[in-house]
């Protein structure tokens, strides 16, 4: 499922949340297909900008089987 969100001030004013959201590759890089593109399209509807990934697990030989994409929108302070 969706991992937390957390909070982070950017310089005085700027309040950032952020959404990591898991997505299984499969073994290689983003061999799913479109999977990415999909999730990435419906956070950006919500609000939310895709700002990377983070390799979260790996297959016995090295490849990425899991990765987080991480999502940022500015929050009310």
């Amino acid at each position: 499922g969706i991992r937390r969100s957390r909070r982070f001030l950017k310089g005085d004013f700027d309040m950032y949340e952020y959404q990591y959201i898991p997505l299984d590759t499969g073994g290689g890089f983003f061999s799913g297909g479109s999977e990415h593109r999909k999730i990435i399209d419906e956070w950006a509807a919500k609000g939310w900008r895709y700002v990377g990934f983070m390799p979260m697990e790996f297959t016995s030989h090295g490849g990425i089987s899991c990765v987080d994409l991480i999502f940022e929108r500015e929050t009310k302070t």
